[in-house]
């Protein structure tokens, strides 16, 4: 009973152990006459103790095989990291380079045992595609996975990705050296799961026991291999995913991608699945869409998991396939909704890479130092001729508020000029009303003008300054310099000279325009 109260303080140390210990058959052994008198002697205790150890590293043994893996394969940036780690649920998380090494925690809720999924995610880069051998040798072949990633954000790569991947696989494991009679047989087994594929349903799931049953029964109920299918047969099971399905929306939008675009890659990358005998499965990391799915597919064909999920065709970014469902016929369907595709069109002239748009990228200026810029400034300053009163010349007319004349203001016709009348030519009517209109105001103001130069400077003008004076003193109405050279006045008297035009009728020629201020004259 001694050796009882031992295994007991051993248990509450461990409390799996002892519950694998409680009810074995090394209970009944302590219980006996014999197990007791064994628990006295040192001896005979230590050979118990390592009975105990055994047993419980026997019992706690996982029911599920080990030594599983998946081998991701893809170009850079295609997201395969991306995948696993939203599998496993962690969000932050470093890339590594070369080769990196992962695992998923698999657990049978059935048989409540637990294992781990050994994930290879090889660099995009196929300068790496030497360190497989440390993956993928001749015994962990049959125990693998095949994961090619392809970026859906990119289809015109998708064709070229698979191919190139798919071909790495191939010669590697053709460089493993496997025997014939081994290979043969993994062939044999993949044909065989292809061909025994059953949709699953209420009736008749889909689980690795029904087909165990069905083979049994009848090895040769299968359904024939079309001529395109399993044509590059590599032995192991292969997985196509989809990464980036999100982006689907955006080639729509930014760059007239169609329905019938992506059903034209959908069935360029099914028939690439049908020749590998692969699935097919579009998720995105983003939107959290089928990752579940991802890993729901892996166990089960790693570990024989119940498989009870159908076909997914309907949504374009959410397509799922499993292994032996397509066909050429249901590949077909998708030809129906082309409207300016074919079904023979290459993937390369249909599917082309878009143009880059180029952006313009404006050179930095660097903002110099303020006392540089000021001193700048102030040779230019120096360098300029200065300005009379230290004010510029305003060459624009001003009228008498001070306020400039604007040349393109709008009056009812092109009388609007405003440059000065010279002698000789037709006057402004003196006898319009000022302040009727525009043209009024500036008959004033150059009239007015007209009868300050004919008065002697700094006095009024002779007749009182009033275009009504007589004609005398009109001597004392010429310029100065007229004065001084002795040359003959044109006019003797300006005033005289106002008042004949303004008492004769004045005559418009048909080809002197006239304006409206005239015209109300005449």
């Amino acid at each position: 009973m001694a050796a009882v109260g031992r295994v007991g303080s051993f248990g509450s140390s461990t409390p799996g152990l002892a519950s694998t210990y409680t009810g074995g058959p090394l209970a009944n052994e302590l219980t006996s006459g014999n197990g007791g008198a064994a628990a006295g002697d040192d001896e005979d205790g230590q050979n118990l103790w390592s009975c105990i150890l055994s047993e419980v590293s026997t019992r706690s043994r996982s029911k599920l095989p080990a030594g599983k893996n998946v081998l991701l394969l893809g170009e850079d940036g295609a997201g395969k990291t991306s995948l696993i780690r939203k599998i496993q649920g962690i969000e932050e998380y470093k890339k590594g380079r070369g080769l990196e090494y992962l695992y998923l925690n698999v657990h049978d809720e059935d048989r409540e045992d637990q294992t781990r999924c050994n994930v290879w995610i090889l660099d995009g880069d196929p300068y790496h595609k030497g360190l497989l051998k440390f993956s993928l040798d001749a015994i962990s072949l049959k125990d693998t996975l095949i994961m090619l990633v392809v970026d859906m954000s990119k289809p015109w790569t998708a064709l070229d990705s698979l191919q190139k991947w798919a071909s790495v696989v191939r010669e590697h494991i053709d460089k493993l050296k496997i025997p014939p009679e081994e290979m043969k047989e993994m062939e044999q087994k993949l044909i065989r799961d292809f061909q025994e594929y059953v949709e699953p349903g209420e009736e008749f799931p889909a689980s690795p026991q029904r087909r165990n049953t069905q083979e049994d029964k009848d090895d040769s109920v299968v359904l024939p291999l079309g001529a395109d299918t399993l044509t590059q047969n590599l032995g192991i099971p292969v997985l196509v995913v989809c990464t980036k399905c999100d982006a689907i929306s955006v080639l729509e939008k930014e760059h007239d991608y169609r329905d019938e675009h992506f059903d034209f890659i959908q069935t360029h990358i099914r028939k690439f699945c049908l020749q590998y005998g692969a699935a097919l499965i579009y998720t995105s990391v983003k939107e959290n869409k089928n990752i579940d799915l991802v890993y729901k597919y892996i166990v089960q064909k790693l570990y024989g998991f119940p498989y009870k999920i159908p076909a997914v065709v309907v949504e374009k970014d959410a397509v799922f396939i499993p292994a032996g469902w397509d066909n050429d016929k249901k590949i077909g369907i998708l030809y129906e909704n082309f409207q300016t595709l074919k079904a023979e069109d290459n993937f390369e002239d249909i599917i082309t890479k878009p143009p880059v748009r180029k952006f313009v990228h404006e050179k930095e200026i660097v903002a110099e130092d303020d006392q540089v810029f000021l001193m700048k400034l102030q040779s230019l300053l120096a360098k300029q001729p200065p300005t009379a009163a230290g004010r510029p010349v305003d060459a624009s007319p001003r009228v008498p508020g001070g306020s400039p004349r604007t040349p393109n203001r709008s009056v009812s016709s092109n009388v609007a000029s405003v440059s000065p009348i010279p002698a000789g030519s037709k006057k402004i009517d003196p006898n319009m009303k000022a302040g009727a209109t525009s043209e009024g105001v500036l008959a004033n103001f150059f009239n007015s003008l007209l009868s300050k130069k004919t008065g002697s400077p700094g006095g009024p003008g002779v007749g009182g300054g009033s275009p009504g004076g007589g004609a005398g003193g009109g001597s004392s109405g010429l310029p100065p310099s007229a004065k001084k050279s002795g040359q003959k006045p044109v006019l003797s008297d300006v005033h005289a000279e106002l008042d004949r035009i303004a008492r004769k009728p004045v005559t418009v020629s048909p080809t002197t325009p006239t304006s409206p201020t005239e015209g109300e004259a005449s």
